[in-house]
């Protein structure tokens, strides 16, 4: 199982951008995964988690109502729709599976992640 996250940009505050999560190596429908951040000399928060049957949805409160996670399971990709970005979101965004099957946000539960992608919000 590989986990491979794209689409990390410089974007002014209030813009949006989209991340990628692109599995491969089994089949994505199997697995819950979530998206983390981690900025420097910060501990790295979980921001949002969808299950494998992509009925539930978890996201951390300061996430919630400007992020959603979904997923593709015929191209095996999680996407992160990020919008009303502010500087405070400047962060490398991870991905990773769930091997817990809880969907939490607790990095703990999480055994294999991408390498990250940067995303940095200016003012």
């Amino acid at each position: 199982l590989q986990l491979v996250e794209s689409g990390g940009d410089s974007v002014k505050t209030g813009g949006s951008l989209t991340l990628s999560c692109t599995i491969s190596g089994a089949t994505l429908d199997d697995y819950d995964i979530a998206w983390f951040r981690q900025a420097p000399g910060r501990k790295r928060e979980g921001i949002a988690c969808i299950t494998k049957a992509g009925d539930r949805t978890n996201y951390a409160g300061s996430v919630k109502d400007r992020f959603a996670i979904s997923r593709n399971d015929i191209y095996n990709i999680v996407y992160l729709e990020m919008s009303s970005l502010k500087p405070e979101d400047t962060s490398t965004y991870y991905c990773a599976h769930d091997y817990e099957g809880l969907c939490s946000l607790s990095p703990a539960e999480y055994d294999v992640w991408g390498q990250g992608t940067q995303v940095t919000v200016s003012s």
